[in-house]
C-alpha cells in the first residue's frame, strides 16, 4: 500500500526543536499512533521505520520522532534525562492534538516505551498503548554503562560508549531515573496493554515484560517476539510487530477518531495502494479491507475481488432478510447460511432464471444462491423462506439493476 512521509518539527519539553517525520497512509487514516525511539538511537533506525511504514500501510498515521540532542533534533544530549524524554513526548502529543489529531495510540521502544508507560496517563485521547522490549524500571537503562557508574558519582559526568558512539552522562541523569517508578504508573494506566518482548533479548531481559504485565489492569495482552534481538534490526521482525501492533489495536481504536477527514457515514471510498495492478483499500466507516483479483488474472490475492463482494452482499443481505422475517414470525431458526457463487452463462443456458433473461443474447451474470436453514422447520415454511430470501434488497438491486451516477472530483489539497 503506497505510503507517505513528510518531515515536521515541534518544540520540546526543554525548548528545543525537535525533529519528526509523519508517516501517512494511502487515504484517510483510520487512527493517528505516536511511536518513542529507544535509548540513545533516533526515530529513523530501523525498527521505528519498518514499524511506521507497516502501520501505516494499515491504515495507522504515525509521528516519530527524535528526543531532544538525539539524531536530527536539537538540544545537548547531556543535559537531558528520563523526565525530559517524558516532556518531550508529551510536547509531540500537543503538537498532534493541536496539528493532526491526539494520538489514540502510543508505541515505545526499550526506554521509549518506559517513557510511554509514565506519560499514558497524560494523554486522555490514547486508548491504546503498545510497548517493545521496555524496562519495568526506567533505572534498568544504568545497566548500559554499569562500568562508568563510580566516575559519574565522583565527577559528576563521564563519557561512555553505547552502540558504538561516545556520549555524555551526566549526574543528574541517575538521579532523575531514582524520581520514577514505573509499575505504579501502569497499575494506574487504564488503558488497553499490548507488551512485546523477546525471550532471548540481551539488553532488557524478559522478567521486565513480566513485571510490567502483572502490575497492568485488563485488557492487557503479550505477545512474544522469538528470536528477535533488542534493537529489532531485522526488518521482519519489526514488520511483524507493526502487524500485531495493528491487528491487536484495531479493538481499542475509535470509529470516530479519524476526525473531520472521516468518509461519510454511509460512504465507501476505494483507493489503488500501489502494490500490484489491481490492489485496491476500501474504507467504510471504521472498517478498513482490501480489494484484489486473483493471481491468475494478474493480481496478487490480497483480498476479495469485486464479484466476491457483491456475492458477499446478497449473502449477507439474504441472512439479515431472513432473521429479520423469522424473528417477527417467530419461527424457530437456529441459523441460516448462504453460499453465493457467480459465473457468466450464455442467456440461453442460465438455469433458474426468467423468460426474459434466456430472451437475451450472448451471456449474462448468473448468482446461484445456496440456502441452508437450521432448525426444526416444516417443509412448508422452508418454501415459504425461500419466498422471502428473494425479497432481500440487494437481490432486488441486481435483478431490478440500479441508476449509477460518476461525477469528477478533482485533486485538492496538492494531491496528484
Amino acid at each position: 500500500m503506497r505510503t507517505t512521509a513528510e518531515k515536521i518539527e515541534f518544540e520540546g519539553g526543554f525548548g528545543a526543536r525537535l525533529a519528526a517525520r509523519l508517516d501517512r497512509p494511502a487515504g484517510k487514516p483510520r487512527a493517528y499512533a505516536l511511536f518513542a525511539h529507544c535509548f540513545t538511537c533516533s526515530k529513523d533506525i530501523v525498527a521505528a521505520r519498518e514499524i511506521a511504514g507497516a502501520l501505516a500501510r494499515a491504515g495507522i498515521a504515525v509521528v516519530r520522532f527524535d528526543f531532544t540532542g538525539l539524531g536530527s533534533s536539537d538540544g545537548e544530549f547531556a543535559s537531558t534525562n528520563f523526565s525530559s524524554n517524558v516532556a518531550d513526548l508529551l510536547k509531540a502529543v500537543d503538537y498532534m492534538r493541536a496539528n493532526l489529531q491526539a494520538p489514540q495510540l502510543l508505541i515505545g521502544h526499550s526506554l521509549g516505551g518506559a517513557a510511554v508507560l509514565a506519560a499514558a496517563g497524560d494523554v486522555p485521547e490514547a486508548t491504546a498503548v503498545a510497548v517493545i522490549a521496555a524496562p519495568a524500571d526506567a533505572a534498568h537503562v544504568v545497566e548500559a554503562f554499569a562500568g562508568d557508574l563510580g566516575e559519574i558519582e565522583a565527577q559528576g559526568a563521564a563519557e561512555v560508549t553505547l552502540a558504538g558512539r561516545r556520549f555524555t552522562i551526566q549526574k543528574q541523569f541517575l538521579d532523575d531515573l531514582k524520581d520514577h517508578t514505573l509499575v505504579d504508573r501502569v497499575a494506574q494506566m487504564r488503558k488497553a496493554l499490548l507488551v512485546l518482548q523477546s525471550p532471548t533479548d540481551q539488553t532488557v531481559g524478559i522478567e521486565n515484560a513480566s513485571r510490567i504485565f502483572a502490575a497492568a489492569k485488563h485488557p492487557k495482552s503479550f505477545v512474544s517476539l522469538d528470536d528477535a534481538d533488542h534493537l529489532l534490526s531485522e526488518p521482519r521482525d519489526a514488520v511483524y510487530a507493526a502487524g500485531v501492533i495493528a491487528a491487536w489495536a484495531e479493538r481499542y481504536l475509535s470509529p470516530e477518531g479519524v476526525g473531520e477527514d472521516a468518509p461519510e457515514p454511509y460512504a465507501v471510498t476505494v483507493e489503488e495502494t500501489g502494490e500490484g495492478t489491481f490492489q485496491n483499500r476500501v474504507v467504510v466507516g471504521p472498517h478498513r479491507l482490501l480489494a484484489d483479483e486473483p493471481v491468475a488474472v494478474g493480481g496478487t490475492a490480497t483480498g476479495p475481488s469485486p464479484y466476491d463482494y457483491l456475492a458477499v452482499a446478497l449473502g449477507a443481505c439474504t441472512n439479515m432478510t431472513l432473521r429479520l422475517y423469522a424473528d417477527h414470525k417467530g419461527i424457530a431458526v437456529d441459523r441460516f447460511s448462504v453460499e453465493v457463487s457467480h459465473d457468466k452463462v450464455h442467456a440461453t443456458d442460465c438455469e433458474g432464471c426468467t423468460d426474459e433473461i434466456r430472451g437475451r443474447t450472448g451471456k449474462v451474470d448468473r448468482f446461484e444462491r445456496r440456502v441452508t436453514i437450521h432448525g426444526d422447520v416444516d417443509d412448508a415454511t422452508r418454501a415459504r423462506l425461500l419466498e422471502i430470501a428473494d425479497r432481500c434488497p440487494v437481490h432486488r438491486t441486481l435483478s431490478e439493476g440500479a441508476a449509477v451516477a460518476t461525477v469528477e472530483v478533482r485533486p485538492t489539497g496538492g494531491e496528484g
